[in-house]
């Protein structure tokens, strides 16, 4: 899994109009991705990683401040672009893999105490959002395996 984190002073996602989850408070908004092998356990790992990471205001971690967290699906974190002009998606997962492996890390979010919103998965969504920092980091649970390329792990 691959997510993309930014603090943000608020962030919402609207599908065809609606707005389908916001924070309008100091939090995270997160971008997850989902590659080919990824597990709960990934999940689990990345959530607890996001939860207690210091990058809020004074160096304290959004589990300290019970900072609101919005968690967005994004199959993009896994493009490859290495070859032509076209994008290859070849490394995300298929929605049956990726999907319960989103709602585990917004569940898993949610076991820590987080107040979690969502957007729509497998919609077109816009995503609104004032980064505050700018801080924005990419983790990747590849970091906790043997050191191999995210992106060769399909």
């Amino acid at each position: 899994m691959r997510v993309v984190v930014q603090r943000v002073t608020r962030a919402a996602v609207t599908v065809d109009e609606r707005v389908v989850g916001a924070i309008d408070t100091p939090g995270l908004c997160v971008l997850v991705g989902v590659t080919h092998g990824d597990t709960d356990a990934d999940a689990e790992r990345l959530a607890d990683k996001v939860w207690h990471l210091r990058i809020m205001a004074d160096e304290r971690s959004a589990a300290e401040l019970g900072a609101p967290v919005l968690v967005v699906s994004q199959f993009t974190l896994y493009a490859d672009a290495r070859k032509g002009r076209r994008p290859s998606w070849n490394a995300a997962a298929p929605r049956p893999v990726s999907e319960p492996l989103v709602d585990a890390f917004a569940d898993a979010l949610r076991t820590r105490g987080a107040e979690v919103a969502t957007g729509t998965f497998g919609a077109h969504m816009r995503v609104e959002l004032v980064n505050d920092g700018p801080v924005t980091l990419v983790l990747d649970s590849a970091m906790w395996s043997s050191g191999t390329d995210p992106a060769a792990r399909h």
